[in-house]
């Protein structure tokens, strides 16, 4: 070509890259660039570096040498660039190291212009979570209760030892039986010490004599092994050894859609309009848990809550319906069985053993059976969630259920039926019913599957993004950023 036509000619003016460059050439980048000391050799700005990453996500490229091809090859990487040439050491450490612990505060700087350009609403957003493995292997695993039987065993054996000792040496060894609930290396190696000096001159089987010297060489080594391991579990049940901070999730990824333990990451997202208004990572597999440090996040990043949020049976509990009622947000959250009692409501409800079915006399404080026998209150038992949320039960006992024809029918108990009622929770979802079943919960409720899921199905299976490439929590959390801004401008493009 005698006059080879410029890279702005080639690449069409409503392509996604322009987007991509115009919206991040708009944000401040002042977090990213205060993580530079300064002085050295001159380095590339950080804002075509961001535009590469986000670029390549977007294009479902995330191997930083793919983006380095991609800078000699690919039209739109290379105008994006400026004929720069970042090799992938460069990219890599720029996503691993430089956005590390910032990056949230950029995309928020994103979802902030779309806001005011009418594309998300902040008011209203839709929430769910879906599970995406970690970049880790999964046959190399610890388990918590493995530990914690693995510790019962030897203390139990240890006591088997010093009782055995009593027995055999019982003028030289009679002390008194000490606690081996709890055990550590240096109690185990003590005791196993006094046991062996009690023995030394006694008859002692070779059985015994077996078991005592596997103890004095494994024992206190392995207590240590497994203090290390709690200390890295903390209130977990698992963790890949490959990547420490990934936990053992069930997911349906097979083609008979059959759970299978992989270690991941809970990925929470709030949208609206289809946009990532917000994401959050969790270490535990249990929606539910995920929903109060969600929202936390939520309103240090904007600000401020939103006024509705949209969720499906897998937040509603006791403590989240506390919390919107607390931050006085209108939550259209389901709780379990609220489409079974949509459809029980439409025939009658035959099962004795639910107690909603039962009738309650609030004035007396008193249940009636399926036979009419009253049954008083009894006590109240109060229990803790695994979150540590208090939660007061009352408990109500029918007087005789001897000889009654619907007992089969109604409980199992051995003694007369015992019902544990938590009022508090009642209301709170009495109240969550006449909201989803309000003209506009409805319509949220239609509208949910439609904003959340459709997102994760466009991450999921659009883009291939089901398994993280980079290790630990701070770096998979750098990867989840990236991909939500790649989603919401390709979204806006």
């Amino acid at each position: 070509m005698l006059l080879p036509p410029s890279l702005e000619e080639l690449i069409e003016q409503d392509h996604p890259v322009r987007v991509v460059h115009q919206i991040i050439d708009s944000i401040d980048m002042q977090p990213v660039i205060a993580k530079y000391k300064g002085g050295g050799t001159s380095s590339y700005h950080p804002k075509m570096l961001l535009k590469i990453l986000v670029y390549g996500y977007l294009s479902n490229i995330y191997s930083s040498r793919k983006l380095e091809n991609a800078l000699k090859e690919n039209i739109h990487f290379m105008w994006l660039a400026g004929m720069s040439k970042p090799d992938h050491n460069t990219l890599n450490r720029f996503r691993s190291d430089r956005l590390k612990g910032v990056l949230k505060e950029v995309f928020s700087q994103v979802v902030f212009l779309l806001s005011e350009s009418g594309h998300v609403d902040l008011k209203e957003v839709y929430t769910d979570g879906t599970k995406i493995e970690a970049n880790a292997n999964k046959y190399t695993f610890v388990w918590g209760k493995s530990i914690k039987t693995n510790k019962e065993k030897m203390a139990k054996q240890l006591e088997e030892l010093w009782s055995y000792t009593q027995q055999i040496a019982k003028e030289e060894f009679d002390q008194q039986v000490p606690d081996f609930t709890v055990i550590d290396p240096e109690k185990v190696a003590q005791t196993i010490q006094q046991i062996d000096t009690a023995l030394q001159d006694k008859p002692v089987s070779k059985k015994v004599k077996q078991k005592l010297n596997y103890a004095r060489k494994n024992w206190p080594g392995k207590l240590a092994e497994y203090e290390e391991k709690q200390a890295i579990l903390g209130e977990r049940n698992s963790y890949s050894k490959t990547d420490t901070q990934a936990t053992f999730m069930r997911m349906k990824d097979d083609h008979m859609q059959n759970g299978q333990l992989k270690p991941g990451y809970n990925l929470q997202i709030s949208t609206n309009g289809q946009i990532i208004t917000h994401y959050t990572l969790h270490q535990k597999p249990s929606d539910t848990t995920t929903f109060i440090p969600h929202f936390d996040s939520f309103k240090k990043l904007y600000g401020q809550l939103p006024e509705s949020i949209t969720a499906d049976a897998g937040y509603g509990s006791q403590e989240n319906y506390e919390y919107t009622e607390t931050e006085k947000i209108t939550g259209y959250i389901k709780y379990n069985y609220f489409h079974k009692e949509q459809k029980q409501h439409k025939k009658k409800d035959d099962n004795l053993k639910n107690s909603s079915s039962l009738h309650y006399n609030k004035e007396q404080d008193t249940y009636y059976c399926p036979m009419g026998q009253r049954m008083k209150r009894v006590g109240t038992q109060n229990r803790k969630t695994s979150t540590g949320y208090p939660q007061s039960y009352a408990l109500y006992q029918a007087e005789n259920c001897h000889g009654c024809p619907l007992r089969g029918g109604c409980h199992d108990q051995n003694t007369n039926r015992v019902l544990s009622v938590n009022h508090r929770l009642r209301t709170l979802k009495e109240k969550a019913r006449r909201l989803l079943l309000s003209e506009e919960g409805i319509k949220h409720r239609k509208k949910r599957p439609c904003e959340v899921e459709a997102v994760f199905g466009n991450l999921k299976q659009n883009k291939g993004f089901k398994r993280f490439m980079l290790r630990g929590l701070e770096k998979v959390e750098i990867e989840t950023g990236l991909m939500a801004l790649a989603h919401n401008l390709a979204k806006v493009a």
